[in-house]
């Protein structure tokens, strides 16, 4: 069971993709052509950057998706909260059908707007981060002011904003998979890259992420030493938490799937990733739905999973969390279907990390206060 469209995770890991190959170079040049037009625009001030009154960390990647954004942000956020820090949240909403310049996702205290209003990221990180706003915008200033008046947040963390130069930041984060750090090396849309490889220099420091296990785990930080040596490099992995059947309420840990037959789904960046887990935890995966990224699940869509799992003998239907946000609406009534939790872990320099962002944030009071 796959969704319609083209297989842009295998277009991106290879050089020939065939008789598409010079359309999609001819696409990626005119790409490059706009975002180095865009960049040099913003570098020579013709394009105007706005400021927060805030400490501002931007979390983002020049691939598209899969680098594990959203549990970082949940992490960092829950760091900050822990500290004291008045933190919000801040997302462009993609794939969210608001009409209003700002949303509110959530007040810190109540999740105030769906999914299908929201985008299933901001909804996911509002649902998961307790005691801390999430407001979406086109423009993240806006949203990073409404943050501000609203709730008193002055740490703010842009979801996915590496390319969103209009806002000024403090510290620029940028996260790479070290499974797959670069596809095939090309722009969009013949590879994954949002920005040539270079742009990373912006970066006030890089997380490689799915750093446990992978011998590139270690290829992908020394590249990173090599080519751009002033900037820092920590790694981190992503550790299953938990598997949740929110309809019944239980929670198990993820050792709960090992050798018990089950039906799996995803629809995310990589969803072969999801799959790789389950096996890796023991799972006896019968069969594997894959959609593509951002997919919108309908009620057809699911009655079809159920069946499948029924003639494959399946005892249970597992997805990612991020999915489950889409299809929750759809199976309100089946206890036998779960979502498996993540943790975002730092592998290495995990307090050297958190020591950056206080430095940071001290040369920051240092200097507002010497003016």
């Amino acid at each position: 069971m796959k969704s319609f469209g083209p297989e842009w995770s295998q277009i991106h890991q290879t050089k020939s993709p065939g008789l598409w190959s010079p359309l999609l170079t001819f696409s990626s040049a005119l790409y490059g052509l706009g975002v180095r037009l865009r960049l040099w625009a913003y570098e020579y001030r013709f394009f105007k950057r706005e400021s927060l009154p805030g400490f501002v960390v931007s979390v983002g990647n020049i691939t598209a998706g899969g680098t594990g954004k959203t549990p970082a942000v949940v992490m960092l956020a829950q760091w900050a909260r822990n500290e004291g820090l008045p933190v919000a949240v801040l997302s462009r909403g993609y794939g969210g059908q608001y009409r209003t310049k700002v949303l509110a996702v959530s007040d810190g205290n109540r999740v105030k707007a769906g999914p299908e209003e929201a985008g299933d990221e901001p909804y996911l990180l509002a649902k998961r981060l307790s005691g801390i706003p999430v407001v979406v915008s086109k423009k993240r200033f806006l949203a990073g002011l409404f943050a501000h008046e609203k709730y008193g947040c002055d740490f703010f963390i842009l979801d996915d904003g590496f390319q969103h130069l209009e806002l000024n930041r403090d510290l620029n984060l940028a996260l790479i998979d070290a499974t797959n750090p670069l596809g095939n090396g090309s722009l969009l849309p013949r590879g994954p890259l949002r920005e040539p490889v270079e742009q990373l220099a912006r970066a006030n420091a890089c997380i490689v992420t799915r750093c446990e296990g992978q011998g590139s785990g270690e290829i992908v930080p020394r590249f990173l030493k090599v080519k751009f040596s002033s900037i820092p490099v920590f790694c981190a992995d992503h550790v299953a938490e938990n598997i949740v059947f929110p309809n019944s309420k239980e929670v198990y840990g993820p050792e709960f799937v090992k050798g018990r037959r089950v039906l799996a789904f995803a629809g995310i960046a990589r969803p072969e990733r999801f799959k790789q887990t389950l096996i890796g935890l023991g799972a006896n995966v019968a069969y594997f739905g894959e959609f593509r990224d951002h997919y919108p699940f309908n009620r057809d869509d699911i009655q079809a999973l159920f069946k499948m799992k029924e003639k494959q003998g399946a005892e249970y239907i597992v997805t990612t969390e991020k999915d489950w946000v889409r299809v929750s609406p759809f199976v309100a009534d089946r206890t036998d279907m779960a979502y498996l939790s993540i943790n975002f872990e730092f592998t290495s320099g995990r307090d050297e990390f958190f020591r950056m962002i206080k430095d940071s944030m001290a040369a920051k009071r240092r200097k507002i206060h010497r003016k």
